[in-house]
């Protein structure tokens, strides 16, 4: 069964001064402000679409772990996940840095690497990004 996601943004006046509102139709969060400053300096209590595509990111990534690791009989008791995408403007989107932590009983370090590194290939997130940015998986 395919589930749509849907968001939808209203913009007004030109990119350099102009600002819009995205809502997401499942009302989980917002309606959220995003403009050109909140986009290319500082955020300013705004979003922008790469903090959007790193919630998304982080968000897959875990759910993407999380299973990898239950198959494996070792599901986690927790996992910590940062994503951080990077926008140079000009150019786009130069990566995606994913930072992740967890505790996993009877698991090692290697063992933990190795299944991190699956769900960042796997996760549909890094799917859609792969070939476009490149992302970087660091395991704490």
């Amino acid at each position: 069964m395919a589930l749509d996601s849907t968001a939808s943004t209203r913009w007004q006046g030109d990119l350099m001064s102009g600002s819009g509102t995205t809502t997401l139709s499942s009302g989980a969060a917002g309606p959220l402000s995003v403009d050109w400053k909140a986009r290319s300096e500082e955020h300013g209590g705004k979003t922008s679409p790469e903090e959007l595509i790193a919630a998304a990111h982080a968000s897959c990534f875990s759910m993407a772990l999380s299973s990898a690791l239950a198959k494996k009989g070792t599901p986690p008791t927790s996992l910590d996940v940062t994503a951080t995408a990077t926008f140079v403007p000009g150019t786009g989107i130069t990566g995606m840095l994913l930072v992740v932590s967890g505790d996993v009983p009877g698991l090692d370090d290697g063992e933990f690497r190795e299944a991190a590194e699956g769900a960042k290939v796997g996760c549909p997130v890094s799917q859609a990004l792969a070939g476009n940015v490149p992302i970087t998986l660091e395991i704490h």
